[in-house]
């Protein structure tokens, strides 16, 4: 299956890597054209100057972008060059309607979407670790999960479009509640004159540990 990225920032060039590593990668796309240029010549894939032009080579395309209206503006690119029964994969941290918008989109178009926003962060995308929560069709998760296990350990179809951007809200709330929580914490242990390097270490082999920590 012919596979194309776009978006070659923190997340996205670490997920684009392992791509190219494993020989599945046909060509990318990002803004900043010099991005492109330096990745291909790491890699040996080719450069898009368009989502539509990557749309035309690609049966499966996977997106890491920034914004709600950065998908919308890539969906609305592609759709008007894409292939019939291609596969859009996005990866961002966007909202459920904005996964239901651009999968009708597509679907008009005769292709499918789903919503498949990751967590582990940059480190995770570099290790080819993290958990991909997808909201879409089944069977078409089916047909692109051997690709998307390059890119990630866990992969869990959760349900229809837009279900995948909601559990990644829960996960993000669920994060800034455990950050809030260590932040305070430790401010608490300095204020209390701790040694914060013994303090943490200790504590993060016990039953406080998390990933923040």
């Amino acid at each position: 299956m012919k596979t194309g990225f776009i978006g070659l920032g923190a997340m996205g060039t670490h997920m684009a890597r392992n791509l190219a590593k494993a020989g599945l990668l046909e060509t990318v796309f990002n803004r900043t054209l010099t991005k492109s240029e330096l990745f291909r010549k790491e890699f040996a894939c080719s450069v898009s100057i368009s989502p539509s032009e990557l749309a035309k080579q690609c049966e499966l395309i996977i997106i890491s972008v920034s914004r709600d209206t950065d998908v919308l503006e890539i969906v609305n690119e592609m759709k008007t060059s894409i292939n019939a029964n291609s596969i859009v994969i996005d990866t961002s941290t966007v909202s459920a309607n904005t996964a239901k918008e651009a999968a009708n989109l597509l679907r008009n178009v005769n292709s499918n979407f789903l919503d498949g926003p990751v967590s582990g962060g940059v480190e995770g995308a570099k290790n080819a670790t993290l958990a991909m929560m997808v909201g879409g069709d089944e069977k078409i998760l089916g047909k692109a999960r051997p690709i998307l296990n390059v890119i990630a350990k866990n992969i869990v179809h959760i349900g229809a479009n837009g279900s995948g951007q909601a559990t990644k809200a829960v996960n993000q709330i669920m994060a800034a509640g455990i950050n809030q929580a260590v932040t305070e914490a430790l401010a608490f242990g300095e204020a209390m004159g701790l040694p914060m390097n013994k303090v943490i270490d200790i504590v993060s082999v016990g039953a406080a540990s998390n990933w923040f920590l």
